[in-house]
């Protein structure tokens, strides 16, 4: 069930209703009835794999609350089976023919022939979110951080819960268990705080992205078609849309639990406003990135053990994120890069300071604040090519494309009318993106629109959500038939 659908907007609200109107003490299992039907919409019998991750981590956590805490060597051993049991189902679905593909082509090279099997399988949507989430409580137990919970059903909900079931953020069983231990009671103020966050993703998703979408799909459906000037700026397009796609899922999923009383932790915050890769990713896919810099990075050692070791664990850490987004090796291409990028830029961070002492340059002057911004957009944005493209040859196929630029009269002329979307609906979203990038402004400059409307008072916020709805059913994207676009995310 998508947000963006008919379903949920009859799904959503009779939720939110019966869950007010039942007692406290049994709401987790309402909303336990309801995840699981949420997720069941996609194909019934992978809710098997998200009980099946349940039961594991759950019995994990039991166990790992009985052993004696100086008794190191069983729970490691717990925390071992299991982090091996999950990944490993983790792997045959989303990685095995990726695996054993590569496995082939390396045996074809020594002219060794080899018949890999082939699993036919669909991708369970969202398993490698919710097998994220179930393991970080695993090694919270471990690390002592929480203390292991007792109620099943109270757990199972914590993995399963719908708004950020399939696509995020990845939610720490620190911040969001004790909330399903103390359900709170209908509040006006969350409510309308809720429905503006609601309203706002569906603004990112369904005007911004999805008119972005027919554009970008459109170049890079046929990508040597178009010259060098409309990949560049399908590209710089790309970089808006899989952030509003993102975003828009996860402000909806913030806004849905806000209503039922639940805080979820932001997953963006102002991303393409970073001036530098290493900022970016400290404002990009939060929730994931902190996933893996407490769970990987440090564990490997982080920068305790000298700069070059600090540099490989950046690098894995990346290498793994790009797999982990896909199992193309174009994904640990866009990895790869984002890691030599962090790595390049700590290195010639002194260089850049005494250039900067030299010249007299100051970091808070506009321009070069400014020209760091865009230096960042550019490489984040290259990078991204390799996200979108799905495959190297792909991607390698744009890049010569985009370094052969003929026609730049394309920029002023009625040919970008046709890649997808006509004259309205490319001024339209120029528009929306002016929207976008005006309200991240605000917001790193510490003020949040939203958070003005929710200051004002009932009937006003009521007008300014009626008026926003409008805006959205107006000049939203639907698709033939009014069907509902799919998130970019829910492949990963």
């Amino acid at each position: 069930m998508l947000f963006n659908s008919y379903q949920f907007l009859i799904f959503f609200p009779a939720v939110c209703l019966v869950y007010y109107l039942i007692p406290q003490k049994i709401r987790h299992f309402w909303l336990l009835i309801a995840s699981y039907y949420f997720y069941m919409c996609w194909n019934a019998k992978y809710a098997l794999l998200l009980l099946t991750s349940t039961v594991i981590t759950y019995l994990s956590g039991l166990a790992l609350g009985r052993i004696d805490p100086d008794n190191r060597k069983k729970k490691n051993l717990v925390v071992a089976l299991s982090f091996v049991s999950n990944l490993g189902i983790l792997f045959f679905f989303k990685y095995f023919n990726f695996f054993f593909s590569l496995l082939a082509q390396g045996f074809a090279k020594a002219h060794i022939a080899l018949n890999m099997p082939q699993v036919d399988v669909l991708l369970p949507v969202g398993i490698s979110f919710y097998t994220f989430q179930a393991l970080s409580y695993t090694m919270d137990v471990y690390r002592g951080q929480v203390k292991e919970e007792r109620d099943f059903f109270r757990y199972a909900l914590f993995v399963s819960f719908f708004p950020q079931l399939v696509a995020g953020p990845i939610e720490r069983s620190k911040n969001l268990l004790h909330q399903l231990r103390a359900p709170k009671d209908f509040n006006l103020d969350d409510a309308f705080s809720g429905i503006l966050l609601m309203i706002w993703g569906f603004f990112l998703k369904i005007v911004v992205a999805d008119r972005i979408a027919k554009f970008v799909d459109t170049v890079y459906a046929d990508p040597t078609a178009y010259d060098g000037t409309f990949l560049i700026i399908a590209t710089i397009l790309f970089a808006v849309q899989i952030y509003c796609d993102f975003a828009g899922y996860s402000t909806i999923a913030m806004g849905a639990a806000k209503i039922l009383g639940i805080q979820l932790m932001e997953n963006f915050d102002a991303p393409y406003i970073s001036q530098s890769v290493a900022d970016f990713w400290r404002r990009w896919h939060i929730s994931l990135t902190s996933w893996f810099k407490d769970y990987l990075y440090i564990p490997l050692g982080g920068s305790r053990k000298g700069i070059v070791r600090k540099y490989i664990n950046k690098m894995i850490v990346f290498l793994v994120s790009g797999l982990w987004h896909g199992a193309s090796l174009s994904f640990v291409a866009w990895g790869g890069l984002n890691g030599l990028y962090q790595i390049a830029g700590e290195i010639l961070m002194p260089v850049r300071t005494k250039i900067s002492e030299a010249l007299h340059i100051r970091r808070e002057n506009h321009l070069i604040a400014f020209i760091r911004t865009l230096i960042t957009f550019i490489l984040v944005d290259f990078a991204w090519i390799f996200f979108r493209a799905g495959h190297m040859k792909d991607a390698i196929t744009v890049i010569r494309q985009m370094v052969s630029v003929h026609d730049t009269g394309a920029l002023f002329g009625c040919a970008l009318f046709e890649c997808g979307i006509d004259e309205r609906n490319f001024l339209l979203m120029i528009i929306t993106i002016g929207v976008l990038l005006i309200t991240d402004i605000l917001k790193r400059r510490g003020i949040v629109v939203r958070d003005m409307i929710a200051g004002q008072n009932a009937l006003t916020k009521s007008v300014i959500i009626a008026l926003s709805v409008l805006f959205i059913m107006t000049f939203g994207i639907y698709g033939p038939a009014y069907d509902a676009a799919n998130f970019i995310y829910f492949q990963f």
